[in-house]
Formats: structure tokens, C-alpha cells, sequence
């Protein structure tokens, strides 16, 4: 017998015998994972106090994953790199502002149309509630709006303070704002520096496999917001279309509309389609409500059937399960936000995890050649010798180059 094939025989003096070995070991588990409970609640608290940071942080590296190619298509035309990313960083707004001012007209030339319609569907609901099953009198009818209105009044300080709380809501957001417009700025311009910087806080010898985790999970991160944006602008043009063909008032504000909400999976289609159908009711009456849900219902199943499971299901390689608990996770722990970034990060965490756990930079030519890896093809013989690998396999060393890379935070790194 081989020592490789020696098993350590294990010490059962020192066991209390009285304890079952599955109780020993389900405790061993526990308080690991506890521990491991612990910390993350503590993370996720500290992470709470910041969010001041946290969260322009990861928008602008969200935006650094879309707009990357584009600037880096831009540098392969022989544009520099500083002038390549302000292109890239104005069109972004341009494109933006441009939208919203579209909206805004829109908007402005349909609510009065719609604000007529809304007083029609008032008297008919009030016709309705009078001559319908409810029979209610006009007496009656004005005594709940005078208990609604005395209700308003009562707690008009609470509603005073919801409305200085969306005050400082809309500055912490502005704030955020130019916070993320400049975070992206140095993401685009030096982000193979700062994640060079970061590598390096690690251990000597984990450096190629976070360095690689790294790069995969910026990939999957990428893949994600390129095929999301696909996926909410398939959303946005058939139930936009959709409303603007039987006629529903703000068909272009409601396209846009659902294009935000679809960055939300799951939820946000429900409640963007919802809005669509109520806007529907409210415009043109419950058939033409009826038709819109058709559509909206149309779309869903076009994007659950065909989009997520052949173009998301293979850009990050999540099951359909994963999503919806991911963003129930989320929107639990930190509302609406906490569902928009847990699936991105739930895509990043599989692939960084699967590429450490398969021990792929061992076989990665990019980090061979930056960590200074000296791969061979491992002879049959060797291989076929109870060891676990077939003929073929790479079998990777480190030289006393990759045990000390001495790789600058000025070199090219591999994501941002």
C-alpha cells in the first residue's frame, strides 16, 4: 500500500464516547455556520451604514460592464483612451437625457387627455356605485370622501414628513448621481490598475486563482447586463407597441417604463404590466383593459420561454429557481434595490465560485503567461496512474516568477 493510499487512522481516545460521531459532526458544521451567519449579517449591516457608497459603487460598476466594449471598440480605431472614454461616458447621457426629455413630452401632451378620461371613469364609477348592486346613495358617497379627506387631514403631519423624507430622498440621489458619474470615469479609465491594486492584498500563491475568479465573474457580470438590456428592450417595444396600437394614452412613457422595470426580474414585469393594464382601464374601459393584459401576458410568456432560458440561461448559467429567490433575498434585505443587484451578483458568485472549485487557472493560457505558469502535456503513462486525470490532461507549475510576480498596480489587470 502506497502512502497516497494510507488512510489516517483517526484518534478515538480522545472522543467522548457518550457523544454520537453524527451529533459531533453536525455541531462541527453549526458553528461554523453560524460563524459564517454572523459575519455576513454584520456585512450586510455595515454595508447598510455606507450605502451612501455602496450603491453608486455598484451602479457605475454595472455601467462599467455595459460600456466597456464600446470604449475598448473605440480604442482599436486609434482613439486615446482618456478622449474614448469621455465619448462613451457623454454618449451614455446624452442617450439618457435624450429619453427622458422624449418622455417628458409626451407626458406633458397626454396627461390632459388622460386627466379627462380619469374624471369620465370617476362619474361612471360613481354612476355605477349608485345604480349597480351596491345601490349607495349620493348622501352616503359624499360621507366616505368626507371621512377620507378627515382621515388626510388628521395625519397630515405624517404626511408631511413622507413628503420632507422624498425631499432628502431626491438630494441623497442627486448625490449618488455624481458620485457614480465619477466612480465610472476611473472604472473606464484605470480600471486594470485598481484591480491590479486589489489582487495584491491577497496571499502570493491565491493570486492567479482570485485574479482568474476575477476576470470570469467580470465576464458573467458583462454577459448579464448586455443580454438584461436585450431582454427589457424586447419588453418595452411589445407592450409599448402593443399600447400604442389599440390606442392607449402615454404608449412611449409606458414602454419606457417597463424597459426600467425589467431590470428587476420577476417583479418587475409584474408590476410594470400591471400599470400598463391599469392605464388601459382607466383610458379606454375594461375591454381595451382586456386586450392590453392579453398583450402584456404575450410578452411574458415570449420573454419566460424564449429569452431567459436560451439567451440569460446561457450568458450566466442560472436556473430560473435561482432568480426568483435570489430577488426575493433581495428585496427582502434591502427592498428594490436588493432586487436589482442580487441577480448580477448571484451571476458573478456562480462563475468566480465554479472557476476556484475547478481549479480552471491552472489551465488558463492568460494567467500562464502573466503569472509565469510552465505548462506540459502530462504522458499517458503518468496519467493513467490512479492519480484522476486522463491522457491529455495540463498539468500546470508555478515558477519563482508566479511565487513572487512582482506584477505593478501600473500593469494591464483583468476586468475593469
Amino acid at each position: 500500500m502506497t502512502p497516497l493510499q494510507q488512510q489516517p487512522e483517526r484518534d478515538t481516545h480522545s472522543e467522548d464516547p457518550t457523544v454520537p460521531f453524527a451529533l459531533k459532526v453536525a455541531g462541527d458544521w453549526a458553528w461554523r455556520l453560524a460563524l459564517v451567519l454572523i459575519v455576513g449579517a454584520m456585512l450586510i449591516w455595515l454595508l447598510g451604514k455606507i450605502s451612501i457608497l455602496v450603491i453608486p459603487l455598484m451602479v457605475a460598476t454595472l455601467f462599467a460592464a455595459l460600456l466597456r466594449p464600446a470604449m475598448m471598440g473605440l480604442r482599436k480605431i486609434g482613439v486615446p483612451r482618456g478622449l474614448s472614454v469621455a465619448i462613451t461616458e457623454v454618449g451614455l447621457l446624452v442617450l439618457v437625457v435624450g429619453g427622458l426629455f422624449l418622455v417628458g413630452r409626451q407626458m406633458v401632451s397626454g396627461i390632459a387627455e388622460l386627466s379627462k378620461q380619469a374624471v369620465t371613469g370617476l362619474i361612471q364609477i360613481q354612476a355605477w356605485l349608485t345604480t349597480g348592486p351596491l345601490s349607495l346613495s349620493n348622501d352616503q358617497i359624499e360621507n366616505y370622501l368626507q371621512d377620507a379627506l378627515d382621515a388626510l387631514q388628521n395625519n397630515s403631519s405624517t404626511i408631511a414628513s413622507k413628503a420632507l423624507g422624498i425631499g432628502s430622498g431626491f438630494g441623497h440621489f442627486a448625490a449618488g448621481l455624481l458620485l457614480t458619474l465619477f466612480i465610472l470615469i476611473f472604472f473606464l479609465l484605470e480600471g486594470e490598475r485598481i484591480w491590479a491594486f486589489l489582487v495584491r492584498f491577497f496571499p502570493r500563491r491565491a493570486r492567479p486563482a482570485i485574479d482568474g475568479a476575477g476576470r470570469r465573474g467580470w465576464t458573467s457580470l458583462g454577459s448579464y447586463v448586455r443580454v438584461q438590456i436585450l431582454v427589457a428592450a424586447v419588453d418595452a417595444v411589445g407592450i409599448g407597441a402593443g399600447a400604442a396600437i389599440i390606442q392607449v394614452p402615454l404608449a412611449l412613457p409606458l414602454g419606457v417604463l417597463v424597459f426600467v422595470g425589467s431590470f428587476i426580474p420577476v417583479v418587475g414585469a409584474l408590476v410594470t404590466g400591471a400599470v400598463a393594464v391599469l392605464l388601459a382601464l382607466v383610458a379606454n374601459g375594461w375591454v381595451n383593459a382586456l386586450i392590453m393584459l392579453a398583450i402584456v401576458l404575450a410578452v411574458q410568456q415570449l420573454e419566460s420561454h424564449l429569452l431567459q432560458p436560451f439567451i440569460m440561461g446561457r450568458a450566466v448559467s442560472l436556473h430560473p429557481v435561482a432568480v426568483i429567490l435570489a430577488v426575493a433575498a433581495g428585496s427582502s434585505v434591502s427592498g428594490i434595490l436588493g432586487a436589482l443587484f442580487a441577480v448580477p451578483l448571484l451571476a458573478v458568485a456562480n462563475s468566480s465560485i465554479r472557476y476556484i472549485a475547478e481549479r480552471a487557472w491552472e489551465r488558463d493560457p492568460a494567467l500562464a503567461a502573466e503569472y509565469g505558469y510552465v505548462t506540459a502535456e502530462i504522458p499517458a503513462s503518468i496519467a493513467s496512474g490512479g492519480q484522476g486525470q486522463g491522457p491529455g490532461t495540463t498539468a500546470s507549475t508555478l515558477t519563482e516568477q508566479q511565487q513572487d510576480p512582482g506584477r505593478s498596480p501600473e500593469e494591464p489587470g483583468p476586468i475593469l
